[in-house]
């Protein structure tokens, strides 16, 4: 198909539109016109305003609170712009739901991210754009394109502007170690392990500290804070090694309650997270930084619809 033929139009959900709203501005475009409301019972019903027969469509989704709204809302916009002929359907999906459920941890367990892929699939997503997944095997559930985009280097750039000295990057447990290495190589640092346990859902207990943490900058590096159960232990653990101040970062901000009340009382002196998730304006302060990952998307929506390469430039995996 020629470029003069293709049309692209981004239209977004009701989840995150502070992020969509920054991602259409860096395209240069207006959001598309869709209407999205609820019935008396809570069924989510939409109906895109504008024509998108034959058009490339992005759809700008986050799996916020309430997330199974959130999904369903994405699974219906996909529904009815197959249904009205797009040519391409994207999800945009900033923080993918259910990422912690990739595989049986104990018997009789479902795998539901793998569920949520099967979903979207059959709602007609033609491709997916996402960031720092929980496990990257995710992208293995889709038969279709997934473009799997880290924040990273925004993190990055945010520490280097702090120009700490002795910086230790800390893997919250054994399965980040791969991402906190590479954080660790951008800023010049060194590497540390907490090993960490889970007794129960949204419970952490953190047993040892691998590495040398003692008089350092510590910046523990994760994917998600949820409930901030994790970070809180871990940074008084840090503190209690000897650590001279301890730093987090996250891509998605979750902030399930008592998130905010943890880390206010915590030794954290900073929590660094991006805009995946809506945090409210007033809790963007304080202990908690809130970074715009708003030209990532909208560069990769660019090269997407321009059938360049997006890997070269964000696929965390990338020349490691």
């Amino acid at each position: 198909m020629a470029e003069s033929d293709k049309r692209m139009m981004v239209f977004a959900g009701t989840s995150n539109l502070e992020l969509a709203e920054g991602v259409a501005q860096y395209l240069g475009i207006e959001l598309g016109n869709v209407k999205i409301s609820k019935f008396a019972n809570g069924e989510i019903y939409v109906r895109f305003l504008e024509s998108v027969r034959g058009a490339d469509v992005f759809l700008l989704q986050s799996a916020c609170e309430p997330v199974n709204d959130s999904i369903m809302e994405l699974l219906i916009m996909s529904d009815a712009a197959k249904r009205a002929s797009a040519r391409k359907i994207t999800a945009v999906v900033s923080h993918y739901g259910y990422a912690r459920q990739d595989k049986k941890s104990a018997a009789r367990e479902p795998i539901t991210a793998k569920l949520i892929a099967d979903l979207m699939t059959v709602a007609g997503v033609s491709r997916v754009i996402t960031m720092d997944l929980h496990q990257g095997q995710i992208q293995g559930f889709f038969d279709q394109p997934v473009n799997h985009l880290t924040a990273l280097p925004i993190l990055a750039d945010y520490f280097e502007s702090l120009s700490l000295d002795n910086i230790c990057v800390v893997s919250p447990d054994v399965g980040r170690v791969k991402v906190a290495k590479k954080f660790a190589d951008m800023l010049g640092g060194t590497l540390a392990i907490m090993h960490k346990g889970r007794p129960e859902h949204n419970v952490a207990e953190i047993t040892h500290v691998i590495g040398v943490v003692e008089d350092h900058n510590c910046i523990v590096i994760d994917d998600m804070i949820d409930t901030a159960g994790s970070v809180t232990e871990g940074a008084s653990s840090l503190m209690n090694n000897g650590a001279k101040a301890v730093y987090v970062s996250a891509t998605h901000g979750i902030f399930s309650p008592p998130a905010y009340e943890r880390i206010e009382s915590s030794p954290i002196r900073e929590v660094v997270v991006t805009n995946t998730l809506p945090v409210p304006s007033e809790k963007g302060g304080g202990k908690i930084r809130v970074l715009s990952v708003a030209p990532l998307f909208a560069h990769a929506i660019q090269n997407v619809y321009k059938d360049e390469s997006v890997s070269e430039l964000f696929d965390p995996d990338f020349q490691l």
